[in-house]
């Protein structure tokens, strides 16, 4: 009932940039907090960056100052900004999103999307 599509993801060369975009869709009464999550093989997905419904926003250490994340809550969708980039940013991200909806019954429910790969090198 709910989808979330992510955009964005690709190869950049170390010290460039790359947006990320993930749109949330179907029977949607509210989004809550939204997030980007990203995971290497071998290892656990992590946090990269999250926002809340009210703009409040939280990053990673090891991508603080680097990264921006950003909504638009008329279209229902994430972006994540980011810069400086390095080879250990390479995995696949993942946006996440905290969901209220409203069919086929209320409900709030945490919801991925499919990944994004990003490659970072030269």
């Amino acid at each position: 009932q709910v989808q979330l599509v992510e955009s964005g993801g690709g190869l950049v060369q170390p010290g460039g940039s790359l947006g990320l975009s993930c749109a949330a869709s179907g029977s949607i009464f509210s989004i809550n907090a939204m997030g980007w999550y990203r995971q290497v093989p071998g290892k656990e997905r992590e946090l990269v960056a999250i926002i809340t419904g009210g703009g409040y926003t939280n990053y990673a250490e090891s991508v603080k100052g680097r990264s921006t994340i950003s909504r638009d809550n008329a279209k229902n969708t994430v972006y994540l900004q980011m810069n400086s980039l390095k080879p250990e940013d390479t995995a696949v991200y993942y946006c996440n999103a905290d969901i209220s909806i409203s069919s086929p019954s209320w409900g709030r429910h945490d919801y991925w999307g499919q990944g994004t790969h990003v490659t970072v090198s030269s």
